[in-house]
């Protein structure tokens, strides 16, 4: 699940670019954020950031690359970010990906739904006495979680809101962002929307940190870094204030930081 930037020859000043599957290359601009007024005297105080859509896995389905098609490009037709798109197909740095070759559009850990189950008739329950369905999360894999920098939490993770699919920790600017845990630096870079300059870390086949909106980003990709090391200095890009956003995704989805990390 690497993911790396290509820089187009004699513009380095450029934003950073996904390749497209031959030679040509696509700009990805920034989208501006959403504002949301924040009635007085409410807590926790929420801070909007750039939309951040929701993928749709589409499982069993494929795609087939055609010249010219970018990452970006088949991700967003598709209703899926270029970033869950590059992690479910192990696309590799600089994301060049060639004619004639096929992408499943679904994580790569993920079966075609079965069937649903014959219904039968039941007697009838009231609802208030049906036991509601509980999903539990992911166990850590004996991963020790720590948090990825000082502040205060400004939004927290919700299911299913494109906004919330992590924390969002305020700070001040060049303050330390740290690896949340051991493992190895597979992204760094700044050509995935919403997210600024972008870290990303894999601690395991299945578990996966990303630091957004840094004002540095001091680690490479392919490097190894240990819980605690500082990989970034926090900042505001594409974010309206100086802070950190934070996620945790277990198979190429986001869940809940606060299920992991320590208790302040």
């Amino acid at each position: 699940m690497t993911l790396r930037i290509a820089r187009a020859a004699g513009l380095a000043a450029l934003p950073l670019l996904l390749l497209a599957g031959c030679t040509s290359t696509e700009v990805i601009s920034r989208a501006p954020g959403r504002v949301r007024t924040v009635p007085a005297r409410t807590a926790p105080v929420v801070v909007p950031t750039p939309a951040q859509r929701i993928s749709q896995p589409k499982y069993g389905a494929t795609v087939v690359v055609e010249k010219g098609n970018t990452v970006y490009h088949l991700a967003t037709t598709n209703g899926i970010t270029p970033l869950d798109l590059a992690l479910w197909n192990d696309i590799p740095p600089p994301y060049i990906i060639h004619p004639g070759q096929r992408l499943r559009l679904y994580p790569s850990n993920a079966r075609t739904p079965p069937p649903p189950p014959v219904q039968r008739p039941v007697a009838s329950v009231p609802s208030a006495t049906r036991p509601a369905p509980v999903s539990a999360p992911p166990t850590n894999g004996n991963l020790a979680w720590r948090w990825p920098t000082d502040g205060q939490v400004l939004s927290t993770y919700l299911a299913g809101e494109p906004t919330r699919q992590g924390l969002d920790i305020g700070g001040t600017s060049g303050q330390p962002v740290r690896a949340a845990s051991d493992g190895v630096v597979v992204y760094s870079g700044a050509g995935l929307v919403g997210y600024g300059e972008l870290v990303i870390i894999k601690h395991s086949n299945e578990w996966l940190t990303a630091y957004g909106h840094n004002r540095k980003r001091l680690v490479t990709e392919g490097q190894k870094v240990v819980a605690g090391q500082q990989i970034a200095e926090m900042g505001r890009t594409a974010a309206p204030r100086d802070m950190l956003h934070f996620e945790i995704r277990y198979d190429g989805k986001p869940v809940d930081p606060m299920q992991y990390l320590p208790a302040k």
